[in-house]
C-alpha cells in the first residue's frame, strides 16, 4: 500500500488479526485476477464482530470500504448515504459495510475509532485509511478513484454481484472540475506542488469552493511530509524544543500518521512556551491541521477549547 494520500495516517496501527478465522489473505501474486466476480447479498452490508472475517476475505477480491458509524452521529448520519450512493453507483467495483462501534466493540478497538465518522478500506485483508469526519460527496468520489486504482495495484481488482446477478458496465462518472482534475493527475504524479498551485488557483476563482479547500490542506500536508526522516525530525525536535520548525515537522508527520493528539498536544506545548509576539505561526498552523481534521472531531474541539484557554 503506497499510496500517500491513503496509506499514511493508519499504516501499522490496525491489528486485525484478531477477528480473522480464516485463512490469511495470499501472498503477492496470489490475489484474485482482475474481472474475477463473487456474489453477496447487496453492495450494502451490515457488518458485526461475528460476520467481519467474511468481510475480510471478500476484500481479496473486491476492495471494501468499511463506514464506522453510530446511531447517536450527526456527521456520520450525512457521511453514509453518500458512501451509500457513490458504492452503488460504480456497480460492484466496490463493496460497503457498515459497522455500528456501539453494537460491535470489538470491531471499534481493533480500527481505533477514537472518532466517528471514520472510513477504512481493506485491499487483500489490509487496512487502508481513508478519512476521518464528514467529507463532501467530490472528496468522496475523488478518494474512491485513489482506492481503485491502490486496489487494481496490489491485483485486487474483481467485481461483486448482487445475487450472482452480472454486474452492469462501470458507469460514467462525472467529470472533475478541470482545475480538481489537474490537482488529482498531479497528486498522482506525486507533484504536489503542481497539485497546491491548481487547488490555488481553484480557490481564487471559486473561493467557497470547500473541496478545493479541504484538498489544498490534504497536499500541502502531503508535501511537507514528503521525504522527510521521521527519526532524524523527532530527534531534532528533542534537541530544540522551542524551535518551531521542528516542532513543526514532527507534527506534521505524527498527523500525516494519524497520531492527531500528538500532533496537537505538540504544537500547543510549543505556543504555551513561547513568547506572545512568536505565537503566531503556531497558532496559524493549528488552525490549518483543525481543518484536516474536522472542526467536529473531539479532538479538535478539545484542542481548540485548549488554545482557547492560553489566548486568554
Amino acid at each position: 500500500m503506497t499510496d500517500p494520500t491513503l496509506g499514511a495516517s493508519l499504516r501499522g496501527a490496525v491489528d486485525l488479526s484478531s477477528l480473522r478465522n480464516r485463512p490469511a489473505p495470499a501472498a503477492p501474486g496470489e490475489e484474485a485476477p482482475a474481472g474475477a466476480g463473487v456474489a453477496v447479498p447487496s453492495l450494502v452490508l451490515d457488518v458485526t464482530d461475528d460476520t467481519f472475517p467474511q468481510v475480510l476475505e471478500l476484500s481479496r477480491t473486491v476492495p471494501v470500504v468499511v463506514d464506522l458509524w453510530a446511531e447517536w452521529c450527526g456527521p456520520c448520519k450525512q457521511l453514509s448515504p453518500i458512501l451509500e450512493k457513490v458504492v452503488i453507483e460504480l456497480g460492484g467495483r466496490v463493496v460497503l459495510a457498515k459497522v455500528d462501534v456501539d453494537a460491535n466493540p470489538q470491531l471499534s478497538q481493533a480500527f481505533r475509532a477514537q472518532s466517528i465518522p471514520m472510513v477504512v478500506a481493506l485491499v487483500a485483508g489490509q487496512p487502508v485509511p481513508m478519512f476521518t469526519g464528514a467529507v463532501p460527496e467530490q472528496q468522496v468520489r475523488e478518494v474512491f478513484a485513489q482506492l481503485l486504482q491502490l486496489a487494481a495495484q496490489n491485483g485486487v481488482a474483481g467485481s461483486a454481484s448482487v445475487d450472482g446477478e452480472v454486474p452492469q458496465e462501470d458507469p460514467a462518472e462525472p467529470p472533475l472540475p478541470p482545475l480538481h482534475a489537474e490537482a488529482f493527475a498531479a497528486i498522482e504524479d506525486g507533484d504536489y506542488a503542481r497539485a497546491i498551485a491548481a487547488y490555488e488557483k481553484a480557490l481564487v476563482e471559486n473561493p467557497r469552493d470547500a473541496e478545493a479547500r479541504a484538498g489544498l490542506g490534504q497536499v500541502r500536508l502531503l508535501d511537507r511530509v514528503q521525504g522527510v526522516d521521521l527519526q532524524a525530525a523527532r530527534a531534532a525536535a528533542a534537541s530544540a524544543p522551542q524551535d518551531v520548525t521542528a516542532q513543526f515537522a514532527v507534527a506534521d508527520l505524527d498527523l500525516a500518521g494519524g497520531h492527531v493528539e500528538d500532533a496537537f498536544g505538540r504544537l500547543l506545548d510549543l505556543f504555551a512556551q513561547l513568547p506572545a509576539d512568536e505565537r503566531t505561526p503556531v497558532r496559524e498552523r493549528l488552525v490549518e491541521l483543525f481543518a484536516l481534521v474536522g472542526d467536529a472531531d473531539p479532538r479538535v474541539i478539545a484542542a481548540r477549547g485548549r488554545l482557547a484557554s492560553l489566548l486568554f
